[in-house]
């Protein structure tokens, strides 16, 4: 009997009880520390999967100890780390959510704190627990638990009395404060609004780059509140000499910045190479987001260090169609379209 029982545990799959939620299907005497930490080829045991699928109210409480909830997997992921991320810190019993076994680090350096505070269960916390210096804990590429909330869009469940204007201004291993991270992502909607300020959305990266230049990239220049979206601010450059101006130009967002605030004297603002907005949004094809009056035969053809035109940006990269029918060129002959195709000639730009 001993014997066919051994063979019957043997067989069981615990780490499918602990996906599909079936460990009541199993014998009680099954659900043992030893079973239930078993590895698989990822190195999660059946409680990984469970903390991860939210199934760990379904075991003896017996069997969630210490020592097995904070057994590492391949990624250095304990199963703390996995119920946190799945928002189901919840089902680990509480004495063991301690500051220690909250401060795990995964291979990447990531805790359950910061899985946590991108899942957006902070809440689940131990009353007390969480401490601004808990809050500025840094992964291994320094991002805080604001950081993490702030990519993941759960800013808005964070504790409002750890946002203040020295946490959003924060900077991680590469600069970027918590608001860059935020708008970037799409979600510095979740700031309350007295910190978006001038001088926090500037804060500048290790590449000088502000908020705006994320904004600009990423097209959530609709988040910036426009008194900050100033001539000045938009020709701000980085060290590479991008401005958010040109970043809005290249990437297609020229339409998103207020148009009492889109100015002639910004489109032809130049980068460190000479080039303008207008290059910029030539060679991607959104000169269409270019207001119709600031078209003319100087700004078509004002000319970047090497010599090119927005005109001639247009037309090399195929967005002729996007310039005003009067300002484009005539069509070359056949002797124009061989000297061209001969390398003897350009394209007309007049």
């Amino acid at each position: 009997m001993f014997r066919w029982l051994l063979t019957v545990m043997e067989n069981l799959d615990f780490h499918a009880a602990a996906r599909e939620g079936a460990f009541r299907a199993l014998p009680v005497e099954a659900l043992t520390v030893e079973n239930l930490t078993r590895r698989n080829a990822s190195g999660n045991t059946p409680l990984h999967l469970a903390a991860k699928y939210g199934t760990l109210d379904q075991l003896p409480p017996a069997v969630l100890t210490a020592e097995a909830l904070t057994l590492k997997n391949d990624a250095g992921y304990t199963p703390v780390h996995l119920a946190a991320r799945s928002g189901r810190l919840d089902q680990i019993p509480a004495a063991l959510l301690t500051r220690e076994v909250l401060l795990l680090r995964s291979n990447s350096g990531y805790t359950p704190l910061h899985l946590a505070a991108s899942g957006g269960s902070l809440d689940q916390l131990p009353a007390g627990l969480l401490t601004l210096e808990l809050v500025l804990h840094k992964t291994d590429h320094g991002n805080t638990l604001l950081h993490e909330a702030a990519e993941a869009g759960t800013l808005d469940r964070f504790p409002r009395e750890f946002l203040t204007a020295a946490t959003l201004t924060t900077p991680n291993i590469s600069g970027e404060t918590v608001l860059h991270v935020a708008v970037f992502n799409g979600h510095l909607d979740q700031i309350p609004a007295e910190f978006l300020t001038a001088e926090n959305l500037l804060t500048k990266t290790a590449n000088h780059d502000t908020v705006l230049h994320a904004a600009a990239i990423s097209g959530h220049l609709g988040q910036i509140p426009a008194a900050v979206l100033t001539h000045d601010n938009l020709v701000l450059p980085s060290k590479t000499g991008y401005t958010p101006i040109h970043a809005a130009a290249e990437s297609g967002y020229l339409s998103q910045i207020p148009r009492d605030r889109l100015t002639i004297d910004l489109l032809v603002s130049r980068n460190d190479f000479g080039e303008t907005p207008l290059h910029a949004a030539a060679v991607e094809g959104h000169l269409d987001q270019v207001p119709r009056e600031f078209f003319s035969r100087n700004t078509l053809l004002i000319r970047n260090y090497q010599g090119g035109t927005p005109l001639g940006a247009a037309i090399r990269h195929g967005h002729v169609d996007q310039i005003p029918e009067e300002f484009r060129p005539k069509p070359l002959g056949p002797v124009g379209r061989i000297l061209v195709r001969l390398g003897l000639s350009r394209p007309s730009e007049a």
